[in-house]
């Protein structure tokens, strides 16, 4: 019967950001994306993934790519200098970041991408989810989410809230770039190639100056 039948709900968090590459000129940061669900839209009912700043614009371009006239929300800014501390800019683009997942999440039209949901429940390079996608990978996008639901580094369980960016402080994590078991990093903030980066750029060596009295914008 109708009233029996369960209400689908997914939830989506993104949290722990840490510094990938720590002490390179290539360092930069990334987050945790928590999934949980009962959505039968969704392969892997609970998934943990690490992502940067960059892989979410390559996500928003697609979407939008596949969507045509549907819009697809935006992510947050970003401008070449920021002032303030790291640690606010990094919450607020955690937090802007979240609700861009917590709105793509609830459009039927962007759930349809495959390339949304091998971002959200594989840990995939954006070379390989487009490989998978087109056919051209070792795995169907279903094989993909399941071989990394199974996989050691694809199960995590849900962590008590505890403040992030913590100089040193060893929690476990789900697996990412540089963290490939979900091991634990030291999360101290150096100075990060990916801030400040054009959309249309990878990360550069290059560090604009820094203005008088302001700090570069972290990214």
């Amino acid at each position: 019967m109708l009233e029996n039948q369960e209400e689908e709900l997914t939830t989506v968090r993104v949290q722990d950001p840490r510094v990938q590459n720590e002490g390179s000129w290539n360092s930069y940061v990334d987050y945790k994306i928590f999934l949980h669900t009962n959505s039968k839209a969704f392969t892997a009912k609970t998934s943990c993934v690490r992502r940067r700043y960059r892989e979410f614009v390559w996500l928003r371009r697609q979407l939008q790519k596949n969507a045509g006239l549907v819009p697809v929300p935006e992510l947050p800014g970003k401008s070449t200098f920021f002032v303030g501390s790291t640690d606010e800019f990094v919450e607020k683009r955690r937090q802007g970041l979240q609700q861009f997942l917590e709105k793509v999440v609830q459009n039927v039209v962007l759930l349809s991408d495959s390339r949304l949901h091998l971002f959200l429940q594989s840990q995939l390079s954006v070379p390989e989810i487009e490989a998978c996608v087109q056919g051209q990978g070792s795995r169907t996008v279903t094989d993909a989410i399941l071989h990394y639901a199974m996989s050691n580094c694809g199960w995590a369980q849900e962590e008590q809230s505890r403040p992030a960016l913590l100089p040193g402080d060893p929690r476990p994590g789900c697996a990412g770039p540089g963290n490939p078991q979900g091991l634990s990093c030291l999360q101290t903030f150096p100075h990060w190639s990916d801030f400040g980066m054009d959309d249309a750029h990878s990360d550069s060596p290059e560090e604009p100056a820094e203005p008088p009295g302001g700090q570069r914008e972290p990214q």
